[in-house]
């Protein structure tokens, strides 16, 4: 089936960061500690094709597929690119995660983000740094497939009904050798413990 050109419930804003602030921004998150990438479901156990680090307000827990991510504190740095980013949106995060594709190698299936605890209308912020990689996208119900290339410095804004439509996946590309950091911001609703028991 062949790519359709656009998505209206994608909003993409190319540069949000200039190139040069873009590099100076990749280099500095990439350089941060980063965790190792197994996750276990089902009681297997599971490589990550990416590397990833979760952070949030206190109190704010999220988990996908099960797996409940281990909550880090913002860093200076984090906290600046969320507060550029929630005045140009005038809308309020709580949350980051933030992924490393080494390569092109590294990738993430298809999925729609939308645990309960990204609440009923989630709108999310993706901001990509270093090579510029597609997002592809599939409608839940038509098959309808489309993709829009993210180049570094670039926003995505996806609106709630994105989540509710379309599944979503970065693809991998075996010839890329150049890394790529992506960190979407979301709002979180709080939720009690008893949530995940």
């Amino acid at each position: 089936m062949a790519l359709q050109a656009s998505c209206p419930e994608l909003e993409l804003i190319d540069g949000f960061y200039d190139a040069a602030e873009s590099a100076r921004l990749y280099q500095l998150l990439q350089g941060q500690d980063w965790p190792d990438n197994c996750y276990h479901v089902a009681g297997r156990q599971f490589i990550l094709p990416r590397l990833q680090t979760w952070h949030a307000d206190p109190g704010i827990r999220y988990s996908y597929s099960n797996n409940l991510l281990e909550t880090r504190p913002w860093t200076p740095l984090l906290l600046v690119i969320r507060a550029r980013i929630e005045a140009h949106l005038q809308f309020s995060f709580n949350s980051v995660l933030v992924n490393l594709y080494r390569n092109g190698e590294d990738y993430v299936g298809w999925h729609c983000d939308n645990e309960p605890e990204l609440g009923g209308q989630p709108l999310i912020a993706s901001l990509t740094l270093g090579a510029t990689r597609p997002l592809q996208f599939r409608h839940k119900q038509t098959g309808e497939i489309g993709q829009v290339f993210l180049p570094s410095g670039s926003l995505l804004v996806m609106q709630p009904d994105f989540q509710h439509d379309w599944l979503h996946r970065v693809p991998p590309e075996l010839n890329l050798m150049d890394g790529r950091i992506n960190l979407t911001f979301r709002k979180v609703v709080p939720v009690t413990d008893s949530f995940h028991n």
